[in-house]
């Protein structure tokens, strides 16, 4: 735990720095934010309110500019780039690696974006041309164009004298792919059995050619399940006529899982991933309005099956009591099936193949627990009112609602799923609704019936 707990210190520690020497008239602050790798300047740059965030961003030398931008939020990055004058943004995306220049670009105005295409030389055009033009969400949208590919009928030592006059390697390379003359995929060369191996072989002798490739379809979070799965570092991109069209590394996966993971937590709250922490009143309260609005929807279809059963309430008083346990049960049971089975269909574990099987353990898990903490709560309810009647209202609401929970856990993903909704985003607000109604009209239900 020290490691991370280090981290997080280092920079709670360099952020108070930077925003004490921009307080204090920039002195100092120059050189903190020039010792800082890309990456940790937009850290900084994310963590710092608009005001100072304008500040640190003048202070960041234009030839990082480009990998700062890579790195930032949607947010911000939009914010910035609204700041740079057509010149300033030429320059900061000049060496930038074609797949993280298409980031940029697709922010930018349509003139802006032709200026910037007009400063590349005819090769880099076409592949950024080719990249802008994918879904973002698919490999052929996380690739990046800057291969290097040898042929099959050549030495090692061939490759070798070639990568020398070449100079340098895109970051990061583990192997270098093998192509015929029409630049169709064969296979893999790995950097290691190029440098170990042999230097008068040929490379159709030391290429590996068992490595898939991907297709430039396959969506970003199954590219990151293969990447996984196979410990990939970097994987071949290849059309469906067998033709080369980039590469995938592993810092691209990064992202992805990654974003994945925020999308998730913060999707239950409806709220965006790429929300600016620091971004104004206003523009944060309009984008949390529509949240709000969906669920004053959802708490007034419950408060509705509450006032139905306003009469048996002004009856049993105790009844009213005993609302919010059961449904705080319904509630707990099915956020911890709907985080489960949302998990699931994200990491590709849940298919409608195995959701019948789910389905019916969920319902047991919930019968089980159901049974067990009813029997609690009413014991604990005859304890407090001295009635079996109402004790065994909450027990078989508590059941039902328990049992109810785990099924809208796994039906409600699934649904949202086929309908092509995130589940993440709007699994939460329905499963809240469900156990909040459920539970509300088995305990008022149940008690017009026996207790009045």
């Amino acid at each position: 735990m020290s490691g991370p707990v280090s981290i997080q210190n280092d920079r709670a520690a360099r952020l108070a720095a930077i925003q004490s020497a921009l307080s204090g008239g920039l002195r100092g602050a120059d050189r903190m934010v020039a010792a800082l790798h890309p990456a940790e300047i937009a850290h900084v740059l994310e963590s710092l309110p608009p005001r100072q965030r304008a500040l640190a961003w003048e202070l960041v030398a234009p030839e990082v500019q480009g990998e700062v931008l890579v790195e930032l939020s949607e947010d911000v990055r939009s914010e910035l780039l609204g700041s740079m004058r057509p010149d300033e943004l030429v320059a900061a995306t000049e060496g930038l690696p074609v797949d993280d220049l298409a980031d940029l670009l697709v922010e930018l105005p349509d003139a802006l974006m032709r200026q910037v295409l007009r400063s590349m030389d005819q090769q880099d055009r076409d592949r950024l041309t080719r990249v802008l033009e994918s879904p973002g969400d698919s490999a052929s949208g996380l690739m990046n164009t800057d291969t290097v590919t040898v042929r099959p009928d050549v030495t090692l030592d061939v490759v070798l004298r070639y990568l020398r006059m070449r100079a340098e390697l895109p970051e990061p390379t583990d192997c270098l792919f093998v192509v015929d003359r029409h630049d169709r995929y064969l296979g893999a060369l790995p950097v290691l059995r190029l440098l170990t191996a042999d230097p008068e072989t040929m490379v159709s002798e030391q290429m590996d050619r068992e490595v898939e490739p991907i297709p430039p379809t396959l969506p970003a979070d199954e590219v990151a399940q293969l990447f996984e799965s196979r410990d990939l570092l970097s994987a071949a991109v290849v059309s469906e006529d067998g033709k080369l069209l980039g590469r995938i590394t592993v810092d691209d996966v990064v992202d992805v899982v990654r974003e994945q993971a925020e999308h998730a937590s913060l999707a239950a709250a409806g709220l965006d991933d790429d929300d600016d922490v620091f971004a104004g009143v206003r523009k944060t309260a309009r984008r949390r309005a529509l949240w709000l609005g969906i669920n004053l929807l959802t708490a007034l279809l419950a408060a509705w099956v509450v006032g139905f059963y306003e009469a048996t309430i002004e009856k049993v008083v105790a009844l009213a009591v005993l609302m919010p346990v059961v449904a705080s049960m319904g509630g707990i049971a099915g956020t911890q099936t709907v985080t489960l089975i949302i998990r699931g269909i994200a990491v590709g574990k849940v298919h409608a193949s195995n959701a019948r099987w789910l389905f019916f353990k969920e319902l047991s898990v919930g019968a089980v627990n159901g049974l067990i903490w009813a029997t609690v709560v009413a014991i604990a309810t005859w304890l407090w009112f001295r009635t079996w009647d109402i004790a065994a209202v909450i027990f078989v609401a508590i059941v039902i609602n328990l049992v109810a929970a785990g099924i809208a856990g796994v039906m409600i993903p699934l649904a949202l799923k086929r309908m092509r909704i995130d589940p993440a985003l709007a699994g939460g607000v329905i499963l809240t609704t469900v156990t909040d109604v459920v539970g509300f009209a088995a305990l008022l239900g149940l008690g017009a019936i026996f207790l009045v």
